[in-house]
């Protein structure tokens, strides 16, 4: 038997108003995701250990079956190890967002839906700017920006502590930026010793506060962003890091779940490229896979098919109802989900029937992104899990209402994951 996971990020969300009160997935009643509901068991999933928070690299790395207590050290060495950077020792890396500031508060975390070409550029400023001068002053390499993609990039840190709050941006759209800036937390963490070899909370953050303030400065005369004001668009004019750490210990897919032999993930994210790196899994990089609702579907999914030919395990991500959760947008978001239905799980779910080997689907997303709350929350997902000779319970509808009384009831992190391998 083999294994895949058709991931929806930030896909789940609350009831609303305007869609006489019920839920995106209730509203949009997806066409295969329904079929495969009633044809399979489904339930509820509790994605986010406690104290950890709602976000997509808790989540997708605890769907894997990750202890997070063992392994998590934020979203900047998943991204750098998504890259290709690989982490020394003594870095700190972390998540860095290129976003929009208008009168004194966040107004997008993406910087106005930034394109990774132009992103480059602004990135590449930025080291010839205002690392290479801070790196003279320190006399070594302190500092260093590295691009990844669209709005998401990298900030490492020699010598960074990674005991500091970050604001994650897109928690707090709309809200005044400099009582978000970093702040030094308690030097003990989860048990964890001092850093002692290390920049102090209070050094890090500091630093880390002077890279965001001299970004805007510098950001706000660059060419890019004079031509976006002159046409009325939001410009690109902060920096805005979070959620780093240093490089993460773990265990791969393979090791966790020795009916793995091999796997692969197929993501437009760094993030989830990054976790499946560490996973073991091979990275399939999608040409037009864009991380928002025009992403390449169909490209997705006849590489998830290929996949299934090759390996047992196959781990496919989709970023764009997370972004429209983000926008606030009830018809972007509404389209992503029929998109993924009709244009990747379709696909996918139709090859499956033919082939040879049988093939166990789960879908479910790693979090709810409610559009009219514009952010992640900590609230179990639905999830679904079919294959083709499975016991189907009585739920018929794949949303977060109907999975409540599915057969699985409500798992709990790596339960999950354990569940769906032990099918075979």
């Amino acid at each position: 038997m083999k294994h895949i996971i058709i991931l929806g990020d930030g896909m789940a969300d609350h009831p609303v108003e305007r869609l006489d009160g019920k839920t995106l997935l209730q509203y949009a009643r997806p066409e295969y995701m329904n079929m495969l509901t009633r044809e399979g068991r489904c339930g509820r999933l509790v994605t986010v250990p406690e104290g950890f928070p709602p976000g997509s690299e808790v989540a997708n790395t605890a769907i894997l079956g990750y202890d997070l207590n063992k392994v998590y050290e934020g979203r900047g060495p998943l991204e750098a190890a998504s890259i290709g950077y690989e982490m020394a020792d003594d870095d700190f890396a972390i998540r860095c967002n290129i976003i929009t500031i208008e009168d004194g508060k966040i107004i997008t975390h993406n910087g106005g839906n930034l394109e990774t070409a132009d992103a480059d550029v602004l990135i590449k400023y930025l080291n010839e700017q205002l690392a290479a001068p801070i790196n003279r002053e320190q006399g070594c390499e302190r500092v260093k920006f590295i691009t990844g993609i669209q709005y998401r990039h990298l900030l490492v840190i020699k010598g960074g502590n990674k005991h500091i709050d970050c604001a994650p941006p897109h928690d707090h759209p709309n809200e005044p930026w400099r009582p978000l800036l970093v702040k030094p937390s308690a030097p003990v963490a989860n048990g964890l010793p001092a850093d002692t070899c290390r920049m102090s909370p209070q050094e890090t953050a500091d630093l880390m506060n002077e890279l965001i303030l001299r970004s805007q400065e510098l950001l706000a005369k660059h060419p890019y962003n004079l031509a976006k004001v002159q046409k009325g668009e939001r410009p690109a004019n902060s920096i805005w890091p979070w959620s780093g750490g240093y490089r993460p210990n773990m265990q791969t897919l393979m090791q966790q779940y020795p009916q793995v032999k091999t796997g692969a993930v197929i993501s437009a994210v760094d993030l989830i490229q990054g976790i499946g790196r560490y996973a073991g899994l091979r990275i399939i990089k999608v040409p037009g896979a864009t991380g928002l609702a025009n992403t390449n579907y169909e490209g997705k999914a006849q590489a998830a098919i290929d996949a299934l030919k090759t390996d047992d395990f196959v781990f496919v991500h989709v970023e764009a109802t997370d972004e429209a959760g983000h926008d606030g947008d009830v018809d972007l978001k509404l389209r992503a989900i029929n998109y993924l239905d009709q244009r990747l799980i379709r696909p996918i779910v139709e090859a499956i029937r033919k082939m040879d080997e049988p093939v166990c689907l789960a879908v479910l997303p790693d979090h709810p992104t409610p559009v009219e709350l514009r952010i992640h929350v900590n609230e179990p997902v639905p999830f679904m899990i079919w294959h083709q000779d499975i016991e189907a319970d009585s739920v018929q509808q794949y949303d977060e209402v109907s999975c409540v009384g599915g057969s699985y009831g409500l798992l709990r992190l790596h339960e999950f994951m354990d569940a769906f391998m032990q099918i075979s």
